[in-house]
């Protein structure tokens, strides 16, 4: 039994997912940091970028549960 299973969360995103995450997070920050983005625009897409992040890390996307979307080699049962 793996952590994942312990806490109900199985994971939905594949590899190609979580690097397109990570990739569209990075550049969000990078524009923000460049003052290229300012203002509540910046802030709604900074929290948006950590969303982005941090569900590429952990490797599930409540919304995907949700919708019933599964981007992951291995199936959930």
């Amino acid at each position: 039994m793996n952590f994942d299973e312990n806490i109900g969360m199985k994971t939905n995103l594949g590899n190609a997912d979580r690097v397109i995450r990570i990739i569209l997070a990075m550049i969000i920050a990078t524009l923000y940091f460049t003052n290229i983005i300012s203002g509540t625009l910046a802030l709604v897409l900074l929290i948006v970028a950590g969303v982005l992040f941090l569900t590429a890390v952990i490797s599930f996307c409540p919304l995907y549960f949700i919708l019933h979307l599964n981007s992951s080699k291995k199936q959930i049962q």
